[in-house]
Parts: C-alpha cells; structure tokens; sequence
C-alpha cells in the first residue's frame, strides 16, 4: 500500500478538504487517540483543527479551522496565532563526512499546510496510520532541507554536465550505490549543470530515500524505495506518474496510465495552496519563449514560508510567489538571467500579477496540479 494516493475523480465527498483517513473503524480508533497528541507536539492548538468523522463511510477528516473559502498556504507564516517559527535549524551531510546546517520548514508548518482548505490527502487502508502521516511530513521537511541553498549549473540548451566518476549522462555507473551517486550531485554542486526537470526529480529523489536511509534508518523501506528506482536501471525516469505531462503537445497517451515510481499527484488544487514538499509546474505561455529548449515552463519545488526553490542561486536562493510568476512571466520579454538581463525587465502591475496565479485555461500560469511523495509501507 501507498500512502498519499489521491482519491479518484469525483469520489471526495462535499466539503472533505485537509486530511482524510479511509480505514475500518478499529483504525480510525487509532488514529483518534494518536491524532491530539501529535498535534500537541508540533505545538498545534487542537481548537485550531476540525474532526468530521463520517462513522457510515468509515472516514475520519481534519481540517484547519479557517473559513472554506481560505484556501492560501502561502502566508501561513505570516498568521501570529499559528505561531510558526520561520527558520528550523536542519543538519545535512556534508563532504569528508561533516555536517551542515541549514534553516528550513518546520514539521508544524507542513501539516497546518496540508490540513488547510483547498486541497484533499487521503490515506487509505494500511496508510491509515499516524506513522504514515508523520513519515509524509517528515519525508517534505526533508526535501525542502535539500533544495535549500543549491548552486548548480544551467545548461541553457546545450547538454547536462555530469559528475563522471558517479554518472553516465543522468544514469549512475555500475557499481556505483544509487545513494551514493545521488548525494554527490547535492555534495558537489560545482560537477553538475542540470535542468529544472532534472534538478527537481534529483531532490525529490534525494529527500525521499535520504529519509528512509540516514534519518528513519529502516532497511525494509530504504531496499523498497531503491528497488523501484533501479527497476528499468534508469532511477530518474519516471519518478512521477506518466499523465503530469499530459498538458503538453507531444505527450504520448501511453504514458497516462504509467503510475510515478515515488511520487503521486493531485488535481484541481487551489491556486495559493501549496504544501512544502510539493513539486508543481508554472506554465509559459508565451508561444514564442516557450519553444526555447529550458523555458517550455518551471518545474518548482515549495519550499514553506512563501517561498520557491532557486537551484542556480540566480535569486538568492529562493523566489516568493510573485517573483516566481514574474520570472516565468518575463522570459517573453528576454530575461532568461534575474542578475544578466536585468534590464529588460518589465514590471508588472498587481493586477497582472494576480491574473498569473490562474491556471493557464483561466489565463494564468500556474497548473493546479501538485506532485509529492508516496510512502512505502
């Protein structure tokens, strides 16, 4: 079983938004006694989370106590009666065996995230577990850790750059440890020259089996996690489910039904609704920039307190929202560069901007498709 599988077109029930267990009535139980004490040590106040529990349907749904038109993750941080603290101090290997710190998302800031309206996360069946949903918020603190602070090289149309001691053009040499092959590409920034596509499969791939392998120590999950990875020998091929690409004008139908190795994903999310961990795809929708190889759209991973991976440190490590939308925007007026062609520049109104966070058949940019992890269990 998987944790984090979405729930099939049209199966949620009105009003059913945050978390949802689907499990026989001796799990839910479970989950009833092991839910307040996890709330109470992440520091959340249980009068700020919704139960409905629907005893006919065998569901048990949490939500967070804001009104159902309140669907915005994005200023969480900034609502002082959450009490998120903006910056966690997370320890990251580091190379010749030290250790790093970076700050980083909080566990607290994950689940009010995904117990926020404007979205659902089922578990279902053997997922119906605490653990599981600790294990899920532990394995999206762990890939923002990862994509905090990179500065790797961008290829800008002409091929990747690859460590060739670990790597054969994006497929690990023989005898190489997949884990091996893959920290090297986060220990050794300065070896790699990657695209966003690459480079948000690498750290949804890294914070995945990192967890299982160095943070949770489980052999069972970490030989799971692998064995799906190295099943066709190519780990960075089809991490995520076939149809995230169905969008585009040469996608193969074949690919639609292709479950992801890791990852699921989730339809019809609000527009500001992002989990941290969640990989998610702005759109450009410029006709002309669009058929430049690298800027077809952006591949983001949400980094929690507002924020948006920067994986070549062209803006300081990381872009708000508005200056995600911005940046995809301004690729049809040049500037393919924030610090080069900073000059060509347009600025943007509010409401240019605010038009941006629609989809692209609204006239946005932003897909409301979300891609997160799944869980072995």
């Amino acid at each position: 079983m998987l944790l984090g599988m979405p729930a099939a077109a049209g199966a949620d029930a009105p009003g059913d938004e945050g978390i949802r267990f689907a499990c026989p009535p001796s799990q839910l139980e479970k989950i009833e006694v092991g839910m307040e004490p996890y709330l109470a040590s992440l520091d959340i106040d249980s009068a700020w989370v919704v139960k409905k529990a629907v005893r006919a349907a065998n569901t048990l749904v949490y939500t967070l106590n804001t009104p159902r038109e309140d669907t915005n993750t994005l200023d969480l941080k900034d609502r002082p009666e959450l009490g998120i603290r903006e910056h966690i101090a997370y320890l990251l290997p580091a190379p010749n065996g030290k250790t790093r710190k970076v700050s980083t998302v909080s566990k607290k800031e994950i689940l009010l995230a995904l117990l926020q309206h404007g979205r659902l996360t089922e578990f279902k069946g053997a997922d119906c577990d605490i653990e599981v949903l600790k294990d899920h918020v532990g394995i999206r603190q762990n890939i923002v850790a990862w994509a905090e602070n990179l500065e790797w090289g961008w290829p800008d149309g002409n091929s990747a750059t690859w460590n060739k001691k670990y790597w054969k053009r994006g497929t690990p040499r023989r005898g190489v440890p997949l884990h091996v092959a893959v920290a090297d590409v986060f220990l050794r920034q300065d070896k790699y020259s990657i695209g966003c596509y690459t480079a948000t499969k690498l750290a949804m791939l890294q914070g995945v089996l990192d967890y299982f392998r160095r943070i949770k120590r489980d052999r069972a999950q970490t030989k799971q996690v692998e064995d799906r990875l190295l099943a066709d020998r190519e780990p960075l091929v089809g991490i995520e489910p076939g149809k995230m690409w169905d969008f585009e004008t040469d996608f193969d139908p074949k690919e639609r039904g292709r479950p992801g190795k890791i990852l699921t994903i989730r339809y019809g999310v609000a527009p500001k609704n992002f989990v941290p961990g969640d990989w998610m795809y702005f759109l450009n929708t410029d006709p002309v920039t669009r058929k430049k190889t690298g800027y077809e759209g952006s591949n983001a991973i949400y980094l929690g307190r507002g924020r948006f991976d920067d994986y070549y440190n062209d803006n300081g490590h990381s872009y708000t929202f508005k200056e995600k939308l911005d940046e995809v925007f301004q690729w049809r007026n040049g500037v393919f560069s924030r610090s080069r062609d900073r000059a060509r520049i347009k600025p943007l109104t509010p409401p240019e901007l605010e038009r941006l966070t629609r989809t692209p058949a609204e006239g946005g940019i932003v897909t409301d498709l979300r891609v997160f992890p799944l869980v072995p269990s």
